[in-house]
């Protein structure tokens, strides 16, 4: 029996969901790969968008030209300079302390930022969902950082580094729900791939800039496994997936992507256990799920109070 255009499309929507889910899952590992190479924060960074702004062009080339007043690019390259630039800055620099595992699930809390720094700034209420959302997440992280901690080192210093990694990895889910929120009115206007294309190439020449300034061309010679790592990471857990998630989205729509998007979380510590070598105990797994939890909670919501999740 062949199945209808719209359930095609349906299915189609769900493999592109997943696709990208693990494929965005994969970067926080390659990042920690390549730190076993001796590649600082800037220079891996750097690296990344050097091999990634062909694809972030031809994202803009192919989504087409718009017109945008002076005050809209300015306010996409803040955003680009926000969310891809500092954002991920932080995210890298946290990867040096914690486990890839612990690093995903501490940025899956976006949504829940969102939810707080919107009822700060923006006046929004915070209804009974909410708070369960916030116990449940916070309550896994806690249990997944004391269960690695019990892991780990003893010593004070141990603590203290793993406390910095989650601390710069948190900021950086901050800064993702600054772009998110500050963001939704442009791709309401630009559309979510062009935006993203824009904001993702502005961010490229802030990080470039930044490293020619201080370091200089001739300290992106790296070795050949560095260079082949950052083109994986280019490719298949940056440009790729953000193609994947965008069909995604057109075809079954936010909801149905954030309870497929649910998979990212656990397919970095299944990648971390095979190529890191580190451990996943029940713990950690009960810790993940009520992270999971919680943020499907708040991200489980009619597709018109949804904005922020089609970016």
């Amino acid at each position: 029996m062949s199945l209808s255009a719209g359930a095609r499309s349906a299915y189609i929507g769900v493999a592109c969901a997943l696709l990208g889910s693990v494929a965005f899952s994969g970067k926080t590992v390659i990042v920690k790969l390549a730190y076993q190479h001796g590649v600082d924060v800037l220079t891996l960074l750097a690296l990344r968008m050097l091999f990634s702004l062909p694809f972030f062009l031809f994202m803009a080339w192919w989504a087409g030209a718009i017109h945008l007043v002076r005050r809209d690019w300015l306010g996409v390259a803040a955003l680009g300079f926000i969310g891809y630039y500092v954002g991920s800055y932080l995210d890298f620099a946290g990867l040096q302390y914690i486990s890839a595992g612990l690093g995903r699930l501490i940025l899956y809390l976006y949504p829940t930022i969102v939810v707080l720094m919107s009822a700060l700034f923006l006046k929004q209420p915070i209804r009974k969902r909410h708070v369960i959302s916030l116990a449940l997440s916070y309550g896994g992280i806690a249990l997944v950082f004391n269960e690695e901690i019990r892991m780990g080192d003893s010593t004070q210093l141990s603590w203290n580094l793993m406390l910095l990694g989650a601390g710069l990895v948190f900021a950086s889910a901050i800064a993702y729900a600054i772009y998110l929120i500050a963001g939704s009115r442009y791709v309401q206007t630009m559309g979510s791939m062009r935006f993203t294309a824009y904001a993702a190439t502005s961010a490229s020449f802030f990080v470039i800039a930044h490293f020619m300034a201080l370091r200089g061309p001739s300290q992106l010679a790296v070795s050949n496994d560095v260079y082949l790592l950052v083109l994986i990471m280019a490719i298949f857990t940056t440009v790729m997936p953000l193609w994947l998630m965008a069909e995604g989205l057109k075809r079954i729509g936010a909801n149905q992507v954030a309870l497929v998007g649910c998979i990212g979380p656990l397919s970095t510590m299944v990648f971390g256990q095979i190529f890191l070598g580190e451990v996943i105990t029940l713990i950690q797994l009960l810790g993940a799920g009520l992270v999971l939890a919680g943020v499907l909670i708040i991200s489980l919501k009619p597709q018109a109070a949804a904005v922020t999740k089609n970016i």
